[in-house]
């Protein structure tokens, strides 16, 4: 399995306090399995941690009025996820694949702010960017913008996988999954990709797919 390049939070050790108080709880937080499309947490529910994916990967999405399903973010080995701004998950949080998940809780009286800041930033940054290929015009736009994401994300290795669905593409990129096929088809008969299965594509043009999300 894939080792991704992502920046992961510095757990202190016992020894590594931060003032008084332990930032962190300092019981060592098992990793916990979770089965494909299996829940991690539920909209709705209290939240008390947040986590950092030891393998696999997670979707964050959230189900609309009308029984869609929007999917938010996504998020690979290494990253972290699960911040809320009060005491309540907003979204839901779901198994991928295969995936370890490790909850991290902070001590009650702990003030970690400067610790979690870039963190919570990073994650900012993100739903913004994806806020701006959601308003991208074109269905190849918004796939171009994913799978350079992807590849940044992965730390340039190639292929890249995608352990998402075609489905689960579409409901981040706000496209069907027809539309979704037919642009990564397209894709390929540009020579801008190679496709070695559903899951894992080979950019070959780098430049003509930036000019086209850009």
């Amino acid at each position: 399995m894939r080792a991704y390049t992502a920046s992961r939070i510095a757990l202190p050790s016992q020894s590594a306090r931060m003032g008084p108080s332990a930032a962190f709880d300092n019981a060592p937080q098992p990793v916990s399995f979770h089965t494909a499309g299996s829940e991690i947490y539920a909209q709705g529910e209290k939240a008390g941690a947040f986590y950092q994916i030891e393998f696999g990967a997670a979707r964050i999405y959230r189900l609309l009025a009308d029984g869609r399903r929007q999917i938010s973010a996504f998020h690979l080995a290494g990253e972290t996820f699960g911040f809320e701004a009060d005491t309540t998950h907003h979204f839901f949080a779901e198994a991928i694949n295969a995936t370890g998940v490790r909850a991290i809780r902070l001590a009650a009286d702990a003030d970690v702010s400067r610790q979690l800041l870039p963190l919570a930033l990073k994650g900012l940054t993100r739903a913004q960017e994806h806020l701006l290929v959601l308003g991208r015009q074109t269905a190849v736009e918004r796939v171009a913008a994913f799978l350079l994401d992807m590849a940044e994300r992965q730390g340039g290795l190639q292929p890249v996988e995608l352990p998402m669905s075609r489905m689960d593409i579409g409901d981040y990129l706000g496209l069907t999954i027809e539309t979704v096929s037919r642009v990564f088809t397209k894709l390929k008969d540009k020579g801008m990709i190679r496709l070695h299965g559903l899951r894992n594509v080979e950019i070959v043009r780098y430049e003509a797919l930036r000019n086209i999300s850009e």
